[in-house]
């Protein structure tokens, strides 16, 4: 055993029992966390523009304070990108994160000192939370990857701007850093090709143990490893036990990267955003994730069925309801005030508060009031490809709302490492799957306003090609799983079979 998994057994005991402290009280943190905000907050030019100062209970706060998304508060973010201070939080943001967003463009989240902690001793505790559990600790002791945007930052206004994962990679602790892979130099590079290339190179003949990053660009790293070696990845890593990965829903993605793994490994989900890390997975018993109710975040929530009225239920997390799909509201001490995440997510628990990411506000199908979501989608593509053996690269779904010829339909693209043993099988049990799911789905085509959904065969590399003809390829670009227009399906027509 080495140095640093000894080391992280005690450290992994005491995590443990403040995870257990902070969980099993998520209210009174939440409560603490609210005052701590407003008092923070109220000298701010936002603080001033929305009277936090008068503001003691979350109904006045809810009265004063609108939800918004990043296009709301983008006033507030053009005078802190100007150098200006005290705008949405004390003094100047420590960070600027750039990120794309699917309806603003590029996006600027401030990240300040104060919530700078949330970032990173939220991954910290997920791999203690790990260590605690199976008393698996070997993996701290080879070489550790994580597969993300360049850490080079530029600055705007004094202020240093980059990528949340490239912000994140400096400051990853001294004691991981002698072991952390790949070079700087190699991380710097732009073209993401060339950069998993680079770090194909430099990584296969390392013993490599913990490897992090989304799936889809982590499996571009396995498909290079493989063509550069003619090896499976236990065959080049022996010792590789842990990934980590967030970012998109893994299971459509599990089948492949297993089959390049050539067996199965421990993994844990996280779910960090620019705006904050929200949860991550502390147990290997469930897929739930822990919703992080300690670390600078106060949470509200909108039922998605009220999502786009006029006046929607905006609840607190001690009202919140298993089972019922929510959009996630932020407010943080990195200034975010009433903020629209995008995302959605359902609680499965509520001692301690336990979460899964459903999809998000903005992606999903309801040409004809089926409001299909990504949850559904994701969980009929699964069931079917296990019944027919198939493994999915990459997917999306748009409506067909004018066909040329008979009733609208729904259009899957599908890009497969290995074909269904039976397409058209494969087909039907998807669609079955969301009628037993969605209702309204279900109405739809039993009423024949739909017939059941087609699929769109696409060639290998069609995701790749897409995404690098959109200037989005690699980091923590993803393409959306649905999408109710054909912005994107009109795209990949091009690449079909």
């Amino acid at each position: 055993m080495g140095f640093l998994s000894v080391l992280s057994r005690p450290l992994a005991a005491w995590t443990a029992r403040e995870t257990r402290y902070w969980s099993r009280n998520a209210v009174l943190f939440q409560q603490r966390i609210f005052q701590q905000l407003l008092f923070s907050g109220k000298d701010t030019l936002f603080g001033k523009d929305h009277w936090l100062t008068s503001v003691k209970t979350h109904v006045q706060f809810r009265e004063q304070v609108p939800v918004r998304d990043y296009e709301g508060l983008k006033k507030y973010i053009e005078k802190i990108k100007a150098g200006e201070e005290n705008i949405m939080w004390p003094g100047k943001p420590l960070y600027l994160s750039k990120t794309s967003g699917t309806t603003s463009g590029v996006k600027y989240i401030p990240i300040t000192r104060a919530s700078i902690p949330n970032h990173i001793n939220s991954t910290r505790n997920a791999l203690l939370s790990y260590v605690h559990e199976t008393g698996k600790a070997q993996f701290l002791d080879g070489k550790l990857i994580f597969i993300s945007g360049s850490p080079a930052l530029e600055t705007m206004s004094g202020i240093p701007v980059g990528r949340l994962s490239g912000i994140v990679n400096h400051h990853v602790p001294a004691y991981l850093r002698r072991n952390q892979m790949p070079t700087y130099a190699t991380n710097c590079i732009d073209d993401w090709e060339t950069k998993v290339d680079a770090i194909a190179n430099e990584t296969m003949n390392e013993n490599m143990t913990f490897i992090s990053g989304i799936p889809p660009w982590v499996q571009m790293y396995f498909d290079k490893l493989h063509e550069k070696t003619g090896k499976k990845i236990k065959d080049i890593f022996p010792n590789f036990n842990l990934f980590v990965y967030g970012g998109v829903n893994f299971e459509p993605y599990r089948n492949k990267l297993e089959q390049s793994i050539g067996r199965k490994v421990d993994s844990i989900e996280l779910y960090p955003a620019s705006e904050g890390f929200i949860a991550y997975q502390d147990s290997q018993k469930d897929n739930s994730l822990l919703l992080m109710v300690n670390s600078g975040i106060f949470y509200e929530f909108i039922p998605v069925s009220e999502y786009f009225n006029t006046n929607p239920t905006r609840i607190p997390l001690k009202d919140v309801e298993l089972g019922v799909n929510y959009a996630i509201i932020l407010n943080t001490n990195a200034g975010l005030w009433g903020y629209s995440l995008g995302d959605t997510i359902k609680f499965v628990s509520k001692d301690p508060y336990k979460i899964i990411v459903t999809g998000r506000v903005k992606h999903y199908i309801s040409a004809f009031g089926e409001h299909v979501i990504a949850e559904e989608v994701e969980k009929a593509l699964k069931q079917a490809a296990e019944q027919q053996h198939a493994e999915i690269v990459e997917f999306t779904v748009a409506p067909m709302v004018t066909p040329d010829a008979g009733l609208p339909y729904h259009e899957w693209f599908i890009e497969f490492h290995k074909m269904p043993d039976d397409l058209e099988r494969f087909r039907l049990a998807i669609d079955e799957s969301l009628q037993r799911q969605n209702i309204y789905y279900r109405d739809l085509i039993q009423g024949h306003i739909l017939q059941s959904l087609r699929l769109r065969l696409l060639k290998k590399d069609s995701f790749i090609n897409y995404m690098r003809a959109q200037g989005k390829l690699g980091g923590q670009n993803k393409v959306p799983r649905l999408a109710n227009d054909r912005k994107i399906a009109d795209e990949l027509v091009r690449f079909a079979e």
